[in-house]
């Protein structure tokens, strides 16, 4: 509880009790490439580590993964449900992110798969390289995939109480871990990079003095 466990997240899972969590919140590797850094140059990645290994967003999680998050946890928040529909189903409430990009030819939107039986819902929060909803305040972004710590404190705002357990199996670089740590929420992170891993410890680390994480010391 409230840690950042370096391992393969499947196998932590198995060892975890059925649901024993309240809310896995969670973004897994779409399969679309983006480990290969291609859009690093243009949306202002070059802080961002690699995980040594160019593959691992070139295909995403096996079934089994997404079974074991259903068994361990009370409701689920899957950022990238599109990409896993086949394993997911269909949902009533899928989770908006407007990202404000504007004439660009990245997404309008990113889409979260929800166990939750309630309505559609957006969340607009600019996420364009070098544009970020609050300016005066950037966040570093040091992983490809990083979501802004807004997002995921909106997330967990409106789908889980003071004191819940929040499970992040892909905790990147440990946003979803900031949001709790930040909302008095009990926390497990699992991330299989050692980097990223330690990014994160230190990001939760570091939440536990601010109100927001804008900035990371490595």
């Amino acid at each position: 509880m409230n840690e950042i466990i370096c391992a393969d997240c499947l196998e932590v899972l198995k060892s975890m009790p059925d649901k024993s969590v309240d809310l896995v919140l969670t973004d897994p590797p779409y399969g679309i490439g983006e480990a290969a850094g291609r859009n690093k140059s243009r949306s202002c990645l070059g802080v961002a580590r690699d995980y040594g290994d160019e593959a691992w967003d070139n295909a995403i999680p096996t079934q089994e993964y997404f079974d074991e998050m259903r068994r361990v946890s009370l409701n689920q928040i899957i950022f990238g449900g599109n990409y896993f529909a086949e394993y997911l189903g269909n949902s009533p409430c899928w989770v908006v992110w407007d990202k404000d990009n504007g004439a660009t030819d990245f997404a309008d939107c990113e889409l979260a798969w929800t166990s939750f039986d309630t309505a559609v819902r957006k969340f607009r929060f600019r996420w364009q390289g070098m544009l970020q909803e609050d300016m005066a305040h950037k966040e570093v972004r040091q992983h490809p995939t990083q979501k802004p710590v807004e997002l995921m404190r909106w997330c967990l705002d409106k789908y889980s109480n003071e004191g819940d357990t929040i499970l992040d199996p892909f905790a990147g670089s440990g946003t979803t871990c900031v949001a709790a740590k930040i909302l008095g929420r009990k926390y497990i992170g699992i991330e299989i990079s050692p980097v990223y891993a330690e990014i994160a410890r230190k990001r939760v680390e570091r939440a536990q003095y601010e109100e927001r994480l804008f900035a990371v010391t490595a």
